[in-house]
């Protein structure tokens, strides 16, 4: 029997159609592009003044929470590792980025995000920065109203969703 490729999603396809849409939605380039903003490795600049860091999974460790004596073993049990992360003043912006385009295992995913913030705000409390939570999502989430609960809970409960990369940016206020 011949074996039918998987276009949809699930299994292998889960990381390339994934990292496809990261690859598509990265931040820093999308802020780089703009022409308003000046970016020296991870720091964004506007008229010469610093207004955000950039780090992304392990580097919000290593070049952020280490640097200022953090060691998220004393706050939390397990490591997150954030797609996004931007600090803008005395806030700190995580963001998920999910791809869907059959009913998957993102759909539960969707909605730990109150106890992921809440793993974040341990870390970044000593620093006191606050943590916001948003999702980057493609607009599988927007066009399918099996979404629309998981998406009124996301904001119910604190949080944010976008499905356009510069809306996003814009909310952060880079």
């Amino acid at each position: 029997m011949k074996k039918i490729p998987n276009i949809y999603g699930g299994g292998a396809q889960t990381n390339i159609n994934g990292l496809s849409f990261e690859r598509d939605t990265d931040l820093m380039q999308i802020i780089d592009s703009n022409g308003k903003h000046d970016i020296e490795g991870n720091k964004i600049y506007k008229n010469g003044l610093l207004i955000a860091e950039y780090f992304s999974k392990h580097s919000l460790y290593t070049g952020f929470l280490e640097p200022k004596g953090i060691a998220y073993r004393d706050y939390i049990s397990a490591k997150l590792l954030p797609d996004d992360a931007f600090i803008v003043g005395r806030t700190c912006y995580i963001i998920e980025k999910k791809y869907q385009n059959v009913a998957g295992s993102v759909d539960e995913k969707l909605v730990t995000f109150p106890f992921k913030r809440e793993q974040y705000q341990k870390m970044f409390s000593p620093l006191g920065i606050k943590v916001e939570f948003y999702y980057l999502l493609n607009d599988w989430f927007e066009k399918n109203e099996r979404y629309r609960d998981t998406l009124a809970y996301i904001e119910k409960n604190g949080s944010k969703y976008f499905f356009v990369p510069n809306e996003l940016i814009n909310d952060i206020d880079i």
